[in-house]
């Protein structure tokens, strides 16, 4: 397998605060790697590092072989090229169906081609029949499926998912993690924060511990789990952990 994505020795400095300390990740084409540890060891400024969203103070970020930088003109190439998903994603004023197709939209899609191409997305999340509906007026479950599909309708190369399961009842939290398995298996590639360690078990093929703004352990999901490397890792899955 080939690296999509690569961190390398990156840092970021918020005034006095060192978010990253000189973390390194590398991201393999067609697999989820999943972003663990405590609240503030860096994740979410790991993956918005990633995305494109904000650039590191020092080291660099590799996509496709190319260093991208954000807000760079020449990296907004690239983050076409793949697309988030937040905890609490937003919606716009507007009907399913016309959220659904807003990216497509705005890439120059006709409405008719963009309608064609969001039906079977929909479908496969479970709102084939709300496509009529006020956007505004769906649960938190139906949202989080809404912007799956607004996301994933695009064909990102990489998504990027940040608790994108948080709060939710399992019947969603399934048929989430069920789209992200087939988008996995259609090629895709998916870098996801989750502080769910039941989630990460079953879903990501290889984890990331970050810790302090560091990389502590990764390695394959199955033997990360079955028998973490160090001792920080094995306190964080046995909770033992002080933070």
């Amino acid at each position: 397998m080939t690296a999509l994505l690569e961190l390398e020795n990156v840092t970021r400095q918020y005034g006095e605060v060192k978010a990253l300390a000189g973390a390194s990740l590398s991201v393999d084409r067609g697999e989820i790697v999943g972003l663990l540890g405590p609240s503030g060891a860096g994740k979410t400024t790991l993956l918005r590092m990633a995305g494109l969203l904000e650039s590191p103070t020092s080291g660099r970020v590799v996509f496709d072989g190319r260093t991208a930088h954000a807000g760079k003109k020449e990296s907004l190439a690239l983050r076409r090229r793949m697309a988030m998903i937040l905890q609490k994603p937003v919606v716009f004023s507007g009907s399913v169906m016309r959220n659904a197709t807003y990216g497509l939209r705005v890439r120059g899609y006709p409405e008719d081609q963009a309608r064609r191409l969001v039906e079977p997305v929909l479908e496969s999340v479970g709102l084939s029949e709300m496509t009529d509906r006020q956007a505004s007026t769906l649960s938190g479950g139906e949202v989080q499926r809404l912007a799956f599909a607004r996301a994933t309708v695009l064909e990102p190369e990489l998504l990027l998912l940040d608790e994108f399961t948080a709060n939710l009842d399992p019947a969603n939290v399934a048929l989430l993690e069920n789209g992200v398995r087939q988008y996995r298996d259609g090629g895709g590639t998916v870098l996801m924060v989750t502080h769910n360690l039941a989630q990460g078990k079953r879903l990501t093929d290889s984890v990331c511990l970050l810790l302090g703004g560091k990389i502590a352990e990764t390695g394959p999901a199955a033997g990360f789990f079955a028998g973490p490397k160090t001792r920080q890792a094995r306190e964080f899955l046995n909770g033992t952990m002080v933070w």
